[in-house]
């Protein structure tokens, strides 16, 4: 099962006979790209390279020698990706407000949480800040366990678009509850409130989870189905346009879509909760992403919309499960040579195969390289542990700090802002002078430097809480000390620090790891290899709970030191567990892509013939 067993010696030999036998008995070439497939054309594409043509293939030399470039992305992945964006509006529009809305009380005089004095911070339902910490923990850990769900619908039954569109359906509804729970007759009674916000967030987050394990994907296959080729640029360079690269492109400028979308909802909601109260910070949030299904129907026929294939789930655990018949349970066994082989239906005679083994060989390798993206997810829990502090506990440590009339919800906003300068500074600059210089910056490398920037954050939110303590005349009861609200000697912006650093690890970490998700994982279970590393978010948020403790005074030090040497140790036994993945990277992006039902793969060829 590991990634790193004796088999890897012979991997890519592996990969190119497979490639052989592919393209000969499938009509598909050795990227998975099936020749004749239609997509829909953007004017910045070249025909040949919307039909899945090789205009020039390159040669084994030629991959080896020549720089790699991206592909031309079309306008399906633009509209997707203001649906991407109007969602994010709405989700961290309304999130950013959580905190204060749960933990503070209503301002004097307010009926609405919104502020009635220059020194005031919006608040309605003041049951503090570990109340506050752990349902927006809860509420974190939920949104990121229902793509689970949303993936094996969307894979087996509707297909991507069609889940993507009932998802915002059941969304808008819990952003209605959510408007609800903020009118100023509810929030009179805070256990009613509290009780219509929960229900709100639980249908909400539902419709979030289905919506987040799709649309990454979805926007994916607007521009992967282009094949690998050599093109010669105006200065006579020859480069090779790769489909990998096409879609670490793409991502970046979708990451840079999401953060556009959840910095204006952002800034917008903290105003309007402060300003007017927190009926109309819900209420906008809805009304931007009501425009959602709009878009969604007006692209209908622009989308490459691939069809549900079946459930994959269960043919990848018995494929699994072979493996482990054969191998023992000694995980010892799991790294030797043969694990996978055991499950190739041409290893076993035909009149011997089980009547369930339905796949080929390929998706067997699939099904490896699927297992293999996972594995890497499996230390984002102690990332995500430090990203989810913007969240709850630095909106927190905001408000006892001078803020200078500014909601103290509005600081998080330096993340998405901090994005929106160093997305096209990387995408444009950073990572094509490191190609240029034969520097290969691959994701491996990248989401170790996420994890070292995480916890440089949360070192420096060590600093700031611990000199808040030193300042505070409470000492280390400054959250609730009454005597002096905020420390007017501090600035609220000696938190920028740690928000460039969470934005920098963001870029190295959280895109590279959506990257990394859709070009490892079969085509066949995309959307379950990016609800598994969504699902990474909420085991943190589980986890989180288990240091609910600490987020209170006087132990805030303490959360962000913990948090900082998580981080730490996460990074250093990520590198040290995968660094080997850099040598197979692009053995890894070319094996074809297998059938995992051949008897109607088979119908499906005899029908394109025919």
């Amino acid at each position: 099962m590991s990634g790193l067993d004796p088999n890897e010696a012979s991997f890519q030999a592996i990969a190119h006979e497979i490639d052989a036998n592919t393209e000969m008995n499938t009509g598909k070439d050795k990227d998975g790209f099936v020749f004749d497939e239609k997509r829909a054309v953007s004017p910045a594409s070249d025909p040949t390279e919307a039909y899945g043509e090789h205009p020039d293939a390159p040669t084994e030399e030629e991959k080896r020698t020549l720089r790699r470039v991206p592909g031309p992305i079309n306008i399906g992945a633009f509209l997707v990706a203001y649906v991407e964006l109007a969602e994010r509006f709405s989700y961290y529009g309304c999130t950013v407000v959580f905190t204060n809305f749960i933990q503070r009380d209503l301002p004097p005089g307010s009926t609405t949480g919104a502020t009635t004095g220059p020194d005031q911070q919006a608040g309605a339902l003041g049951m503090g800040q570990q109340a506050s910490t752990g349902l927006t923990t809860f509420n974190q850990f939920w949104v990121y366990c229902v793509p689970l769900f949303g993936a094996y619908i969307a894979d087996t039954y509707l297909g991507r678009y069609t889940t993507i569109c009932w998802a915002i359906v059941v969304a808008l509804i819990g952003h209605v509850l959510l408007v609800a729970a903020a009118a100023p007759s509810v929030i009179a009674n805070s256990n009613v409130a509290i009780g219509v916000f929960a229900l709100a967030i639980i249908i909400m987050g539902a419709g979030t989870g289905m919506f987040k394990s799709n649309v990454s994907p979805l926007i994916a296959e607007q521009v992967a189905s282009h094949p690998t080729y050599v093109k010669t640029l105006k200065d006579g360079t020859r480069v090779i346009v790769d489909p990998a690269q096409t879609t670490a492109r793409m991502y970046n400028w979708f990451y840079m879509a999401i953060n556009v979308g959840a910095l204006a909802g952002q800034l917008g909601m903290s105003y309007a909760a402060r300003n007017h109260g927190y009926w109309l910070a819900y209420l906008l949030p809805t009304l931007v992403f009501a425009t959602t299904p709009l878009v969604m129907w007006l692209g209908r026929n622009r989308y490459v919309r691939v069809k549900p294939a079946g459930s994959v789930l269960g043919k990848a655990m018995r494929i699994l499960s072979m493996g482990f018949k054969n191998a023992g349970w000694s995980p010892r066994s799991w790294y030797r040579a043969g694990f996978w082989e055991s499950a190739l239906p041409s290893r076993i005679p035909v009149a011997e195969r089980p009547s369930w083994m339905v796949w080929d060989d390929t998706f067997v390798w699939e099904v490896r390289r699927g297992f293999k993206a996972c594995q890497v997810f499996g230390f984002f829990p102690l990332y995500w542990l430090t990203y989810n502090q913007i969240n709850n506990n630095l909106t927190s440590q905001a408000a006892v700090m001078n803020t200078h009339g500014l909601p103290n919800d509005v600081l998080s906003n330096l993340d998405p802002f901090a994005l929106l300068i160093l997305i096209p500074l990387m995408d444009l600059f950073i990572y094509p002078a490191l190609r240029r210089a034969g520097i290969n910056f691959s994701p491996v490398k990248k989401i170790f430097a996420g994890f070292m920037c995480g916890s440089l954050a949360m070192m420096c939110a060590a600093v700031v809480q611990h000199e808040i303590y030193k300042r505070s005349v409470c000492g280390h009861n400054a959250a609730t000390c009454e005597e002096e609200p905020f420390i007017e000697s501090l600035n609220v912006w000696i938190q920028t620090p740690s928000y460039i650093l969470i934005a920098l690890s963001e870029i190295f970490a959280s895109i590279v790891s959506l990257e990394y998700a859709y070009t490892k994982a079969p085509k066949s279970m995309r959307s379950m290899v990016m609800s598994v590393g969504l699902f990474t978010t909420a085991i943190s948020a589980a986890i989180g709970e288990a240091f609910l403790p600490l987020s209170a005074d006087p132990l805030l030090v303490a959360n962000y030191g913990v948090m900082a040497g998580l981080a730490f140790v996460g990074g250093i036994a990520f590198y040290a567990t995968f660094w080997k993945l850099d040598q197979e990277e692009r053995s890894l992006n070319e094996i074809a892509a297998g059938e995992h039902n051949a008897e109607v793969a088979a119908h499906q060829r005899a029908e394109d013939s025919a």
